[in-house]
């Protein structure tokens, strides 16, 4: 009887549960890295002089930045203290400014401009303001020129390396401007100059397969990463020894950082149709400053 209580309250053994196999999370595509370039906002809190309106510079403050906060255009403000190149900031620097009345008289298409951007505005005014040495109870010192080199940034990320440089592509040095090479292996489809209607191209428009890389034109630092001018989509900016600069437009994926180094040849973008564009391509410019340069100039022919 016992050992029929003893089975009776046993309870049998359940059978394990077939495995179920691993469903694999759906792969994600990277996100590319994005820009470090952002303008601090900028408190207009300008002081009265007998000179009339200035703003005092800020850690971190950029020109475009200052700019916007007072309804100007950022060229008005460099014309104003003419500003030199390389157009970099120091923090306390003193930036004389149009006064309330002139702000206040611009017509509508004025104000718009204001608050528009163009690649000049990105060369020129997009550098955040550096610690400069301020001496304090002491009156300013003329500044030296400063070097129209680009400033590398201590520890700055390497762009991605480069692969197999287009070999079509010879490197050709014109005058003082670096030895320059075309950032992809594709035909012109807008070429460098005026067109139809007014416009103007400030460099040519290189057909690309979507995708492809998009190689530094030569060593440099990038200026800018971002998409803040609609047209160019996804836009590159590379300063280069000598005050050259070169612009690649229209990328799918930007894939390095304001303040990388790269050399020549180095992975930056991929090729794609952001902005204005219904067909994959790169816009590419070089200028001497701020001054557009035919590419086909200084390159040789694509």
């Amino acid at each position: 009887m016992l050992a029929l209580l003893v089975a009776g309250c046993a309870t049998t053994p359940k059978k394990p549960a077939p495995a179920r196999a691993a469903v694999a999370a759906p792969a994600t595509k990277p996100a590319p890295p994005r820009s470090r370039w952002q303008a601090r906002k900028v408190v207009p809190d300008a002081e009265t002089t007998p000179q009339g309106r200035v703003h005092v510079v800020k850690p971190g403050e950029t020109g475009i930045a200052i700019a916007i906060a007072y309804g100007v255009k950022w060229d008005r403000i460099v014309a104003l203290n003419k500003l030199k190149p390389p157009y970099v900031l120091e923090v306390g620097d003193r930036l004389r400014l149009p006064s309330a009345r002139q702000v206040a008289a611009q017509t509508p298409e004025e104000r718009a401009r204001a608050f528009s951007l163009d690649i000049d505005d990105l060369i020129t005014g997009s550098e955040p303001a550096i610690e400069g040495q301020l001496v304090a109870a002491a009156p300013p010192a003329p500044r030296p020129p400063r070097s129209s080199a680009p400033r590398p940034s201590p520890a700055a990320p390497r762009a991605a390396p480069r692969a197999n440089p287009n070999p079509s592509a010879p490197a050709v040095a014109i005058g003082d401007a670096p030895p320059f090479r075309w950032p992809v292996d594709g035909r012109v489809l807008s070429a460098f100059g005026a067109k139809p209607g007014g416009r103007f191209n400030d460099g040519v428009n290189l057909k690309a397969s979507a995708g492809a890389p998009v190689r530094a034109a030569a060593d440099g630092v990038v200026a800018y990463a971002g998409d803040a001018i609609p047209g160019f989509g996804n836009l590159v900016l590379i300063k280069h020894a000598g005050g050259w600069v070169t612009a690649y437009g229209h990328a799918e994926a930007v894939l390095v950082a304001r303040g990388a180094r790269v050399s020549t040849g180095d992975v930056i973008a991929r090729a794609g149709s952001t902005g204005a564009v219904s067909e994959p391509q790169v816009h590419f410019e070089i200028r001497r400053g701020r001054t557009p340069v035919n590419p086909a100039r200084v390159i040789g022919g694509q």
